[in-house]
């Protein structure tokens, strides 16, 4: 077909693999993020983050081939973002962030459940974030999400200088990865 392009994102192939139906949650849909959605999350990333991804960053992010960013909408606004990066069965959250109007409104739950229940579907097996060891929302929250501490990764965030807490969630056994799949 004439004007139909192998490119979804400007100059990133298009991926292969299952279609993506959003995931809704009240008023809120979680979705894919797209190449117009870069500038609101780099929006977001300088409100909440001392070392904020530029626009360019987050579109570089969404070529990376690993790399897969969901965002949560409340009426079509962009509220918060996850990015995720995938290799064989093991995925690592490494930013999530909701707009500060919008926390503690499940907001960053949802994002995880969202990405968790997707990762299931494609076979991940094991999840690992860091997270600031002073940050004792998100903590409790990766906590109720199934994670748990495994180490510590000394001084390692800037602005201010912080120790990270690893994280992990496992789906221990192939039945635990059924079971996640049915639960969906």
């Amino acid at each position: 077909m004439r004007g139909i392009t192998n490119r979804t994102i400007s100059g990133c192939p298009r991926r292969r693999g299952r279609d993506w139906n959003e995931k809704r949650n009240n008023n809120m849909i979680a979705r894919k993020a797209n190449e117009e959605d870069a500038a609101r999350i780099a929006e977001i990333e300088r409100a909440v983050f001392s070392d904020a991804w530029s626009e360019d960053a987050v579109r570089e992010t969404m070529c990376q081939k690993t790399a897969e960013i969901y965002v949560a909408e409340d009426r079509k606004t962009i509220v918060g973002y996850i990015v995720i990066y995938t290799v064989l069965d093991e995925s690592e959250v490494v930013r999530i962030a909701v707009d500060a109007g919008f926390r503690e409104r499940g907001t960053g739950g949802f994002l995880l459940d969202t990405v968790i229940s997707e990762g299931a579907l494609k076979g991940t097996a094991v999840w690992h974030l860091e997270v600031r060891k002073s940050n004792m929302a998100a903590r409790a929250l990766y906590q109720k999400k199934g994670f748990r501490d495994v180490g510590i990764r000394k001084g390692f965030y800037d602005n201010p200088k912080e120790d990270a807490v690893l994280m992990t969630r496992s789906l221990e056994t192939v039945s635990g990865v059924q079971e996640e799949r049915d639960r969906l």
